[in-house]
């Protein structure tokens, strides 16, 4: 008989998944108030016949709103002055709709429009270190990519840009959405591109939560279930003219979803750890860093885990996942684990996911983001990492 080992789960949203379920919106901010601010992002939503529709709806409930456009990734500075600027404005409720950039910032705001504060009195690593005590402001998030799964998460992750730039969070259960809105027929907007590197970005989630030294039974299952999704449906929806890409929106919309929960319970690994610090230095995609780094970030825990611990369980684990997206069973775990290599680097080259020096890094830059990769998604990768393993591993990916 199998023991089950002790494990927690952290608050997650109502989650209210389907084709469709854009036209609850209204209806559920109304439940709030009667006054809301919608936080979107440049284009993806805001050009479709869905602006439009919820806006009639809002106005059909009795709801007003403020609107704030969310560009490209949240900086503290943006959050700040939306807080400042809509601080007096009466909001209830705040919806974020969009992809992760836009829910982030929805999610800062909600959280410090009650108190005014700076989101830099809150900020992990580079804030002034002062405890976060609330209220927040209902929250309710409608992703429009699938991808980062930030509705289902209660961190906010905000960045600057540059050569002293960070890539941070902000992070409270308090932050967790009222409500998750998970509707696919939204992802059909998303260009061909970002579809892959929000999918990457997904995968590597439910990857490397997986793996993580804190998955339990309740987020491996979770885990597990999002990567038969994504098997089944990341091709279909990144080709605009496949026959099933409706079906295969439905299937990276909800393993999206999937690895927001698990990256919330379990944590996440390299990859990410390796992302922030690429993301605040140089200007890659969140969604590309994780594509470009997880197939070489991959055998580089397998190489050290070989090495170090042989009989560790997480090699079964990766061995599991070589079998399951490649189909084939009758392998070892040492050539399944190495399988799953093979493909994740196959998905790189067709997905035509570019480098890191596409980006401006160069060798020279190796040790600047290694030094400063030791943030919390590192803490609960499979097995440290020493400088060099990490440094092998951009190099390999220039």
């Amino acid at each position: 008989m199998r023991s089950i080992p002790t494990f927690s789960v952290a608050r997650l949203p109502e989650i209210r998944f389907g084709a469709g379920r854009l036209k609850e919106t209204a209806e559920v901010a109304a439940q709030y108030g009667n006054k809301a601010l919608l936080v979107t992002g440049g284009r993806s939503f805001v050009s479709t016949p869905y602006w439009q529709q919820l806006q009639d709806a809002l106005k059909a409930k009795g709801v007003a709103w403020e609107w704030l456009q969310v560009i490209r990734e949240p900086s503290p500075h943006l959050v700040d002055e939306a807080v400042a600027k809509y601080r007096k404005a009466g909001i209830q409720v705040v919806v974020g709709v969009g992809g992760g950039s836009a829910l982030d910032a929805a999610k800062a705001i909600a959280g410090l429009l009650t108190s005014g504060h700076s989101v830099m009195n809150y900020l992990e690593g580079v804030g002034h270190g002062m405890a976060y005590e609330g209220p927040a402001l209902p929250f309710i998030a409608v992703p429009t990519t699938a991808g980062t799964g930030s509705e289902a998460t209660k961190n906010a992750v905000l960045s600057l840009q540059g050569d002293t730039g960070f890539k941070k969070s902000f992070r409270h259960d308090a932050l967790v959405a009222r409500v998750a809105i998970v509707d696919p027929d939204l992802l059909a907007s998303c260009p061909q591109e970002l579809i892959a590197a929000n999918g990457m970005d997904a995968f590597t989630q439910l990857l490397e939560s997986y793996v993580s030294l804190n998955a339990s039974p309740f987020t491996d299952a979770l885990a597990w279930s999002g990567l038969e999704a994504f098997r089944d449906g990341f091709w279909a929806a990144w080709d605009p003219a496949h026959p099933h890409r409706s079906e295969g929106l439905s299937s990276i919309a909800y393993a999206s979803l999937l690895s927001g929960i698990t990256l919330a319970q379990a944590g996440l690994g390299s990859v990410h750890g390796l992302a922030a610090p690429l993301g605040a230095y140089f200007p890659i995609p969140h969604g590309v860093a994780c594509g470009t780094l997880v197939a070489e970030a991959t055998a580089v825990n397998i190489h050290a885990l070989r090495a170090r611990d042989p009989h560790a369980r997480t090699l079964r684990k990766y061995a599991q996942v070589g079998r399951l997206l490649s189909g084939v069973q009758g392998n070892d775990d040492n050539a399944a684990a190495d399988m799953l290599v093979r493909l994740l680097h196959s998905w790189a080259e067709r997905l035509k996911l570019p480098r890191l020096g596409a980006f401006g890094m160069s060798a020279e830059q190796v040790d600047k983001v290694v030094e400063n990769c030791r943030g919390g998604s590192m803490r609960t990768n499979p097995i440290l990492l020493n400088y060099e393993e990490l440094a092998q591993l951009l190099l390999a990916r220039l």
